[in-house]
């Protein structure tokens, strides 16, 4: 079964990054710095308003462009009944999705975490609110995205389930938005900490908690 999480990986992650239903990870990027872009045009030119509320706009951004490819994390391989032949080959659901929080969070993190050097320019942080928002964004992103693959297997097969799974994750990624928007006043360290903390119970429960929606989905 261990064999599997390569030839796994690399499908999910061409699938994802290449695009389809959910247009690949070019999107939740464009999405991202056009939250960026706008956020100075809403709130007008004062700088030091920019620099104290930017951090927390990119943290807002970042679950926002999380969101945008739910509908094609799980569904579409429930639908063409690839979990029955990774089964039928001894291929557990947990071990499926488990890969895809990997292949989801390689596909929106690191291009998030780039991003965000443009986003801080537009928004006007100083060099280490910056250094900050990056660290949270890399802990925060992998619970991030194990809450979206969780969720996907969720609502998978329901009617409007793209719609719900949205509306889903916002109020259970609060935690690691709280925290990590946290870490960018006084006790940071301690926002870092506890984000990172929520990234990990959130990767722990994701395969586990996927891998039963999918078996409940295909019975």
């Amino acid at each position: 079964m261990s064999g599997a999480f390569g030839p796994l990986l690399k499908r999910d992650l061409a699938r994802l990054l290449m695009g389809g239903r959910g247009g690949g990870a070019l999107l939740p990027i464009l999405f991202f710095l056009s939250v960026a872009m706008l956020y100075p045009f809403a709130v007008g030119p004062d700088a030091p308003l920019l620099a104290r509320t930017g951090g927390g706009v990119i943290w807002v951004a970042a679950l926002l462009a999380a969101i945008l490819p739910l509908d094609h994390l799980v569904e579409p391989d429930i639908e063409t009944g690839l979990f029955d032949q990774w089964a039928l080959r001894g291929i557990s659901e947990e071990l499926v999705l488990a890969v895809r929080v990997l292949a989801h969070w390689l596909s929106f993190g690191p291009p998030l975490m780039l991003a965000t050097l443009p986003a801080a320019a537009l928004l006007g942080l100083e060099r280490h609110t910056l250094i900050t928002v990056e660290i949270g964004l890399l802990a925060g992103t992998p619970g991030l995205a194990a809450l979206g693959v969780t969720v996907a297997a969720l609502t998978a097969g329901l009617r409007g389930g793209a719609a719900l799974a949205g509306l889903l994750v916002i109020p259970m990624a609060v935690p690691v938005l709280v925290f990590g928007a946290g870490s960018l006043g006084s006790g940071g360290e301690s926002g870092l900490a506890l984000t990172a903390a929520a990234s990990l119970i959130l990767l722990a429960i994701a395969p586990f908690a996927g891998g039963a929606a999918v078996r409940a989905a295909r019975g």
